[in-house]
């Protein structure tokens, strides 16, 4: 019977398969005086700090986290090695997760006590950020049930009456007593580091820049949807928006997001290759095929095979260019210039757009077949105008890269500064919106960037207003403004220091704008 797990083999899926034929083995030979879930579990205790660790540093969050923050990070974690974990609705002091794939896909059946890793990193993180925690796992995909269904009891009383693996923080130990052998299991914190040592040394690409989304009003949260939708299939995706939005991003997510993800993910910009320069560009060419061939050359599509092509500025391509990118498409395989043989082109296309392609279409200036053949899925990327509630999470995450990329101490901008960006129209969108603030960062004398090197004073904008433009802008600022304030006080629980923090301002910046606003930090810390 065909292996489903190697049937497209990955550094990962070596792994995984490892691992299920090492219990399998452990079971079959009885090694040793533990049982395999006790093994299991002192393995998921021990990881559990180091995948919390590089998780933390990925979504920012530096102190003892919240519920919702630990919900995160154990999504995260599990998503990031191939789960399909989301947060589902629970009681008061539980944190309930549903998962519909599994890492280990249907081998899991055979291996059911890798589950017990899943409890043990779980409840490990738990007791580290609550003292205390109970995994009960109702549902799980290796005994048969169609998805995996987890409680995460954070409140011992609450929790007596449900059954599980607990998980206890005694003086920097975490202490597991098992539900199914009652055997306690104990790591300590110098076991932990010498783990985190030896995991850390090999970065996920995810946690670069180029890899990061940042957005949260409801025009971005589509496209967050959309690439979930899209990522684990191969249909092909035309990426529409202005220069600057972050189209390459959002390939690089849909990549990231698919089955081709430890493969090669290889970006080009069309506009940057010349016409006659765009066959061997794509499909290479063999030795001799042209004056000054002296070697054969792989081009993109070959170089990107099993990965993920992003051909960015696809509206530049000539009529000839589209002709040769559709037939490639259409049959699956290419030829290189000067050769006689085929080449299967096992390659996902993504391509992105600045122009409407469809006007392209109209005005004959782009291929009917090769734009309906590309437009199965389009992601249209809102301008940064549209969406100024984003702009504040942006600078938040633009000035702490910046912080760590010149090894200098964290700035926040000041009142002036902030009204500016909140009001200009960033037609560069968010790359101008980083070279802006990296100029101010650089050139600010202390911690506060008092001014931004934007002008503000001719706006130009494609939409219609009532009334003065400014008066307009200055309300809608104000505005999304307030909004940002209220969903930072009621995620830090009303900390104005916490919220400053996040929203890239000094907290007297803040204690100002909520006199301002009237807005009473206090009433958020009841809640």
């Amino acid at each position: 019977m065909k292996n489903k797990l190697l049937s497209r083999l990955t550094p990962t899926s070596f792994l995984q398969a490892f691992v299920i034929q090492s219990m399998k083995l452990w079971r079959k030979k009885n090694l040793g005086q533990q049982s395999n879930d006790n093994y299991i579990q002192h393995l998921g205790l021990l990881a559990s700090s180091s995948l919390e660790k590089i998780v933390r540093e990925q979504l920012e969050y530096e102190n003892t986290l919240t519920s919702d923050q630990y919900a995160d990070v154990i999504i995260e974690i599990k998503n990031q090695i191939g789960g399909g974990f989301s947060r589902v609705s629970s009681d008061v002091g539980t944190i309930r997760v549903e998962n519909t794939r599994c890492p280990f896909g249907e081998m899991v059946k055979e291996t059911p006590e890798l589950c017990q890793m899943t409890s043990s990193v779980f409840g490990g993180i738990a007791a580290r950020n609550f003292g205390y925690a109970k995994v009960e796992l109702k549902k799980r995909i290796a005994t048969g049930d169609t998805y995996c269904d987890i409680s995460i009891h954070l409140d011992k009383e609450l929790s007596q009456a449900r059954s599980g693996d607990e998980y206890h923080n005694q003086e920097g130990s975490i202490i597991s007593k098992l539900n199914s052998t009652e055997t306690i299991v104990q790591v300590t914190e110098e076991i932990e580091k010498n783990w985190c040592h030896c995991g850390a040394t090999e970065s996920d690409p995810r946690q670069n820049s180029q890899h990061i989304i940042i957005g949260q009003s409801q025009a971005m949260r589509e496209v967050f949807d959309s690439i979930q939708i899209v990522a684990p299939t191969m249909v092909n995706v035309l990426i529409g928006g202005e220069t600057g939005v972050g189209k390459e991003i959002i390939a690089r997510a849909i990549h990231v997001g698919s089955g081709r993800n430890p493969e090669r993910f290889i970006a080009v910009n069309c506009a940057a290759i010349a016409e006659t320069l765009i066959e061997s560009a794509l499909f290479g060419h063999e030795k001799g095929a042209f004056t000054g061939a002296y070697n054969v050359h792989k081009g993109f599509f070959e170089r990107a095979c099993t990965g993920t092509l992003f051909l960015d500025e696809i509206d530049s391509l000539s009529l000839s260019g589209q002709a040769k990118l559709l037939r490639v498409l259409q049959e699956g395989e290419f030829e290189r210039v000067g050769g006689r043989q085929a080449i299967k082109a096992d390659v996902r296309v993504i391509v992105a757009a600045n122009q409407s392609i469809k006007d392209m279409v109209l005005a004959g200036d782009f291929r009917k077949d090769l734009f309906y053949r590309l437009n199965v899925v389009p992601i249209q990327i809102p301008p940064l105008r549209d969406r100024r509630e984003d702009i504040g999470t942006l600078i938040n995450f633009f000035l702490k890269q910046l912080s760590n990329k010149y090894q200098k101490p964290r700035k926040t901008l000041g009142e002036k500064a902030w009204h500016k960006v909140m009001i200009y129209d960033w037609p560069g969108n968010i790359r101008e919106l980083e070279s802006v603030l990296e100029h101010a960062f650089l050139f600010a004398q202390g911690a506060i960037i008092e001014d931004v090197s934007v002008d503000c004073t001719d706006l130009n904008v494609g939409h219609i207003y009532t009334g003065s433009l400014n008066m307009t802008k200055k309300k809608v600022a104000g505005e999304i403004e307030v909004k940002m304030l209220h969903d930072a006080l009621k995620k830090f629980s009303g900390n104005v220091s916490a919220t400053a923090k996040e929203i890239g301002m000094t907290p007297r910046a803040v204690h100002q704008k909520l006199k301002k606003h009237h807005i009473e930090a206090a009433t958020y810390r009841d809640k």
